[in-house]
């Protein structure tokens, strides 16, 4: 079944932005012609796309063509490059989680001449987004490849345990053990955020639930850490510095967590962003450590 492509680019750029009227000005029609494409295209396949609710969301069938209009304009976008002829920048929906996109991914993505929907989420679960077909890559751990994707390994992710000196003199003075750890306020990124209770079983053989501080921000991470609102792992090329003016205190120096990373693409566009995975892989093997990694230990 072939199908307008005007027709997708309205249900796209609905579902995308989230209502009639931006999609309508972003592609330059009234709100009324991007009712009568996504319309006709309900009709053409016989059933609804868009929920409309505010902001608009798509039905199951809808985000698999918003998939497909996504994935086609970057392939169109490809062979134009490849024939040498003008075109529009292509938009690409990628996951990455917030250290990635705070530490080393930026430079990466300003190396390509992409147009980018960033989706911010924890990497132990970006693999997800990928199988249910809601982006064309993610950096995630996962090295086995999600189904009809390839797969890079990029290097680890090094994070040191940290707190404020003040926080250290009161909570840890005695040592940090499994006693202690489990007194001390910790900072929890996400409901989704292992890391800590990673490092603090892989330190003690324990596993423990401290009180803890939920603050979905990397850099926050890092200025929570220094105020002493708790301690938290933070990625070390962050806090090197704050460790040597003696802002921050390496609570564990000799036990660094390093978390391995991937580059999953889906195959089928995986031609068409082979620029953006070598700036991704580039940029991450200037970033990430290199050698021997550690696994990355589960729950």
């Amino acid at each position: 079944m072939r199908f307008d492509p005007a027709q997708l680019a309205a249900l796209e750029a609905v579902l995308r932005l989230g209502s009639f009227a931006s999609a309508a000005a972003e592609l330059s029609v009234t709100p009324s012609a991007v009712s009568q494409r996504i319309r006709a295209l309900e009709d053409r396949t016989g059933t609804p796309l868009v929920i409309r609710t505010t902001p608009a969301e798509a039905t199951a069938l809808g985000a698999r063509l918003a998939r497909h209009a996504r994935e086609q304009a970057l392939l169109d976008a490809a062979l134009a490059d490849e024939l040498r002829q003008s075109r529009a920048a292509a938009r690409v929906r990628i996951v990455l989680n917030a250290d990635t996109l705070d530490t080393w991914a930026l430079p990466a993505l300003a190396a390509t001449d992409l147009l980018f929907e960033i989706v911010v989420e924890d990497e132990s679960i970006s693999a997800d987004r990928l199988r249910r077909g809601e982006v064309s890559a993610a950096v995630t751990t996962q090295k086995t490849p999600v189904q009809g994707c390839a797969v890079t390994a990029l290097g680890a992710m090094r994070y040191r345990a940290t707190c404020a000196p003040d926080f250290h003199a009161r909570h840890f003075a005695g040592g940090v053990d499994a006693e202690t750890l489990a007194r001390a306020p910790m900072l929890d990124f996400s409901g989704h955020d292992r890391h800590q209770r990673a490092w603090m079983r892989d330190l003690t053989g324990k596993a423990l639930a401290p009180p803890a501080h939920l603050l979905p921000s990397t850099h926050g991470f890092i200025t929570a850490a220094r105020l002493g609102l708790g301690w938290g792992l933070n990625p070390a090329p962050l806090v090197e510095d704050e460790i040597a003016a003696g802002n921050l205190v390496d609570m564990r120096p000799e036990l660094p967590f390093d978390v391995p990373l991937y580059w999953q693409v889906r195959s089928l566009v995986a031609p068409a962003l082979r620029p953006l995975s070598r700036a991704i892989t580039r940029a991450a093997r200037q970033s990430l450590v290199q050698e021997k990694q550690k696994p990355l230990t589960q729950p």
